[in-house]
């Protein structure tokens, strides 16, 4: 499937102490767990230049790279890492095939592997959790969803996916926690200019996209849209639950479709929960990760 982690790099954004802290625990995480993939270099984007790192953490396959927000987007929601994820795309050049981006509030707990792509694709990623603002795949297209597919280029589009907390049929719409694209396809450039192009149009950011909500999810809705109307959606890896689980959602899931161990799992999203294994309450963390976490999650905090 790969032929190694020469071949792909890992890159994130920080904008806080708390991002920092959830960071170093991401990193640490991902070299404990991340089998093949675990030496992989890893691109930190310092969006804030006041913020310190540890010694510990620039282990000679991480590095920082400061990052500075055109005027033009800065302090939109999400564009630190629109555009962090535009310079690692440029970054990466022809010596990398797989770009993975991964959020500070994500944990690996397992090798990550399909996140490494091969000849047979050009992104992986999971669909979204919730719905929120993603269209059912038979209602019509409202004004925000009109404008950012005239954006990329089309009218509509007919890919669809399941929501997986809320199993909702929507109009193709993937997750942004963790995914994986070539970077030779320039599409995280193409990202950052669309998303550039409608943060600064008036009267879409006046009209169709003036609540918080679209606000938010902007620039994971173009993102999506990108992604299906720019590759062949034979080449985009539709990632098992196991990647991605929204931990952070624990309790909403259905039944079915909620992990009962952590063990099981490769990559969660957690945001602001605790993974500190004592406050775990509704899933099982077995050795040797649960002593893994109970050291590492406090180590991290308290650096």
């Amino acid at each position: 499937m790969t032929d190694g982690s020469n071949s792909v790099v890992f890159a994130t954004v920080v904008r806080s102490h708390y991002g920092l802290s959830s960071a170093r625990l991401l990193i640490r995480g991902l070299r404990a767990f991340g089998g093949d993939l675990c030496r992989a270099p890893f691109w930190i984007f310092q969006a804030d230049e006041n913020l310190s790192f540890d010694a510990s953490l620039l282990d000679g396959t991480t590095q920082i790279i400061p990052l500075k927000v055109p005027e033009a987007i800065q302090g939109y929601p999400f564009a630190e890492k629109v555009y962090a994820c535009a310079e690692a795309e440029q970054l990466a050049g022809p010596e990398f095939g797989s770009l993975i981006w991964i959020d500070p509030g994500c944990l690996v707990t397992n090798p990550p592997t399909l996140f490494a792509l091969d000849a047979s694709a050009d992104a992986a990623v999971r669909p979204v959790h919730l719905q929120i603002v993603g269209l059912l795949a038979e209602q019509p297209l409202d004004s925000f969803w009109k404008k950012i597919y005239e954006t990329v280029g089309v009218k509509d589009i007919h890919a669809t996916v399941e929501s997986f907390v809320d199993r909702k049929r929507i109009r193709a719409y993937f997750n942004s926690h963790a995914y994986s694209v070539n970077p030779s396809l320039g599409l995280m450039q193409d990202w950052y200019g669309g998303f550039s192009e409608l943060v600064t149009d008036r009267d879409f950011q006046e009209k169709a996209c003036q609540d918080d909500l679209h606000k938010i999810f902007l620039f994971q809705a173009l993102l999506s849209a990108l992604l299906v109307t720019r590759l062949d959606p034979r080449r985009i890896r539709i990632l098992p639950p196991e990647y991605n689980y929204p931990y952070n959602l624990q309790q909403d899931l259905p039944d079915e479709r909620r992990s009962e161990s952590l063990n099981e799992l490769v990559c969660i999203a957690y945001e602001d929960r605790s993974l500190d294994p004592d406050q775990m309450y509704d899933i099982s963390v077995s050795e040797p990760l649960r002593s893994w976490l109970a050291d590492h999650t406090r180590s991290a905090i308290d650096q």
